[in-house]
């Protein structure tokens, strides 16, 4: 799997670095200024502008400051968004997380950005949002698939995914907002005795105040999340920092920039409108949990 924006000072390129970058960038195109004149404020040389825009650098808050008046940005909230955007980033970039000891091969860089999120919306068609699975029901994916075969690293997948869950708990959990389409709900992942055990799970979650289950039934017809599962990661108030993340088996991709990624949040507002209410969606999950432990 690709590695996206893992490690640390300015060797690599983070996804919030070229959030970061890429905002200053059109603050910049829209002024009329060159990267050269801006450089030139800031009393740098323009490869420093360059790895800014780029994100292969942290920005301190002085830069960004000078940046804005260059630019004449006078909105305080834009200003603001950008100093916490900045802020995240450098903490991200300084700390060595446990996701980084090798537990697991691939995800790192999800995993990292994870871990600084304050929500997840996620959209599931085939199935159960990682952050809920059983470890029956990892085990059952893992020999599923051919790409892991070693018990060793099947138990590291479990390992990993269990610390993440952790996330779902303490003073500050993670708001988690899922919408599972029906199908992943009967796919018949490790047999009837696990999936009933995993189903019975999501109705246990479905309880925490920071959890949101929703289903889309197979009644509600056609829908736009035909094209795969996807999860937006917020690190902010509503619409700061949105960035969007597709998994796939053997890849993954990154949606960065603010039209983009407002475009998915309103393809998943328009699937958790068409969905079953929490309460009727667990009420849905234990009725197929029931059936399939008769």
């Amino acid at each position: 799997m690709r590695k996206t924006g893992v490690g640390t000072g300015n060797r690599t390129s983070t996804v919030l670095g070229r959030r970061l970058g890429g905002e200053l960038q059109q603050l910049r195109l829209a002024a009329g200024m060159t990267q050269q004149q801006a450089a030139e404020y800031l009393s740098a040389t323009a490869t420093k502008v360059v790895k800014i825009e780029s994100g292969w650098v942290p920005v301190r808050d002085p830069d960004i400051r000078a940046l804005c008046q260059l630019y004449e940005v006078s909105d305080s909230d834009l200003l603001a968004g950008l100093l916490g955007l900045a802020k995240t980033d450098r903490e991200r970039r300084k700390v060595k997380g446990w996701w980084d000891d090798g537990l697991v091969p691939g995800g790192v860089s999800y995993i990292a950005m994870e871990d600084a999120a304050l929500r997840n919306r996620q959209w599931q068609v085939a199935l159960i949002p990682g952050l809920f699975q059983t470890a029956e029901y990892i085990r059952a994916m893992c020999v599923a698939d051919s790409f892991w075969e070693d018990i060793d690293q099947i138990e590291a997948v479990v390992a990993t995914r269990a610390r993440r869950q952790k996330r779902l708990h303490g003073d500050s959990p993670l708001l988690m907002h899922a919408v599972i389409w029906e199908a992943a709900l009967r796919q018949m992942t490790g047999g009837p005795a696990v999936m009933a055990r995993q189903l019975n799970h999501l109705c246990e979650l479905g309880d925490l105040p920071n959890v949101h289950i929703q289903v889309l039934p197979f009644r509600a017809g056609g829908h736009s999340g035909v094209g795969g599962p996807f999860n937006i990661l917020s690190f902010g108030e509503d619409g700061a920092v949105d960035v969007v993340h597709m998994d796939a088996s053997r890849s993954e991709i990154w949606i960065e920039d603010a039209e983009r990624s407002m475009a998915f949040v309103e393809m998943f507002n328009g699937l958790a409108r068409a969905s079953l209410s929490p309460h009727d969606s667990i009420n849905l999950i234990r009725s197929i949990g029931k059936g399939m432990s008769e």
